[in-house]
């Protein structure tokens, strides 16, 4: 695909003004600043898309649970994220523009077709739950202002579909920024509640777990670790990289972009733990969901309980969105199909139908009478972080081949932290397993 005209690109040849007044060489560094910026903003967006985005429907019942249950013993663990995120999504930055291949074909010609179907399959089923997930937050959240969920269902999927009718990737991306500037609306809420700084700053900062380590809270670990780095968020970047025609050049810029994005990541996830501890934190008021979270402090802050329930309703639509292309650019790619947002509805129709697909069968899900959501939703995020050491590996790997992205392979340091991150997770689901197979080894 043709880099897209809109990026501005740097002029080669400029070199440092010498010999120069003051006033000139202030007017030189600030053109220069300038158009650094320009170039950030056009190169800004998937980085922060996807960050943004993983604070999904599934990311926000996940925190509020983890806040009502253990208070701020969990922010340690959200702020650590941070970095933890960064180095993973920073390295689908790298790939993407190199080798010009979302990650799915990239492991195609890389590993051959058994691990590429390996890789794909794993990211179907992993994106199919996850969706559910968001149309369980969507239709919770709008309920609670008497929207039947069928309503709900029907809206967003032709919404989702819609934004696509333009045929242009930078419509599409303009309109998602704006549903990721509405998802910050969680973090002015943290002003209407009033933590106890030296407790926040005691059991919040420092690493440790106040209520012991046993099941349950190995299982909000996953959880949290689940909800902050998932297999659909490095297959979307790579691919968003990939669509939007970043090159090689614009590569610092789209690692300001993914760090911009985690940064808001944490941000939100710290707030909404805060928020959730300072309204149900001992109470023993059951919040199984964010959904009856925000349905509850409506009912004590009108103001704070409708900020929670846009917010959610926002979360789920972006969750959508970016899960669903996750999985239908990796199948485009394998498939050969027409797979760019570049292109117009009756261009990639094959495209367009497996994503509608996707979204129907779990709508249809959501609206089976009675079903468990909030247990579904904390479950989905600890499968998703029990997935993704394999496509983390695929990652690392594809990195440390020179020959396909030559200087930007994986440095030594890069190998050792994201090894660390892997093992780090392969110990937590051992752990998982170990204590769902023996509920008493860790009590609980």
């Amino acid at each position: 695909m043709q880099p897209n005209r809109s990026i501005p690109m740097e002029r080669s040849g400029q070199k440092a003004v010498g010999g120069l007044g003051l006033a000139p060489t202030l007017y030189y560094h600030y053109r220069r600043f300038r158009k650094h910026l320009a170039i950030l903003a056009a190169v800004i967006g998937p980085g922060i898309i996807v960050m943004v985005a993983d604070n999904d429907a599934g990311g926000i019942t996940t925190y509020m649970v983890t806040g009502a249950q253990f208070h701020y013993s969990f922010i340690w663990i959200a702020i650590l994220l941070w970095p933890v995120a960064y180095v993973c999504q920073e390295m689908t930055v790298r790939l993407g523009a190199i080798t010009k291949k979302g990650h799915a074909e990239a492991i195609f010609d890389a590993f051959g077709t058994f691990w590429g179907w390996f890789s794909l399959s794993d990211l179907t089923i992993t994106d199919l739950l996850t969706i559910v997930t968001e149309f369980v937050g969507m239709t919770v959240a709008l309920s609670i202002f008497g929207i039947p969920p069928w309503i709900t269902v029907i809206v967003v999927i032709a919404f989702i579909m819609a934004i696509l009718l333009n045929g242009r990737y930078w419509t599409w991306e303009k309109i998602v920024l704006a549903l990721c500037a509405v998802n910050l609306i969680y973090i002015p809420a943290v002003f209407f509640v009033h933590p106890n700084l030296g407790t926040l700053l005691h059991t919040g900062l420092i690493p440790g777990f106040p209520y012991g380590f046993n099941s349950p809270v190995l299982f909000l670990v996953m959880a949290n670790v689940g909800t902050t780095i998932a297999p659909w968020m490095i297959f979307f970047q790579q691919s968003s990289v990939v669509d939007k025609g970043l090159k090689e050049k614009h590569i610092p810029y789209a690692q300001i972009d993914t760090a911009i994005g985690a940064v808001f990541t944490v941000a939100v996830a710290v707030v909404l733990i805060i928020i959730a501890s300072f309204f149900f934190g001992g109470t023993g008021v059951n919040v199984p969901d964010a959904g009856t979270a925000a349905r509850l402090i409506l009912a004590i802050n009108p103001y704070l309980g409708s900020m929670l329930v846009i917010g959610l309703f926002d979360a789920g639509l972006l969750g959508a969105i970016a899960v669903s292309l996750a999985s239908t650019w990796s199948v485009g790619e394998v498939f050969g199909w027409a797979h760019s947002l570049n292109d117009r509805m009756g261009q990639a129709r094959w495209f367009n139908l497996f994503r509608l697909t996707i979204m129907v069968i779990a709508g249809l899900v959501v609206l089976i009478p009675r079903a468990p959501l909030g247990l579904i939703t904390l479950f989905v995020q600890v499968i998703a972080v029990t997935l993704l050491p394999a496509t983390l590996v695929f990652l690392i790997l594809l990195l440390n081949q020179e020959e396909l992205v030559g200087k930007y392979r994986n440095s030594r340091i890069q190998n050792v932290v994201s090894g660390i991150i892997v093992g780090t997770i392969l110990l937590l689901s051992t752990l998982f397993g170990l204590g769902t197979i023996f509920p008493h080894l860790f009590g609980g």
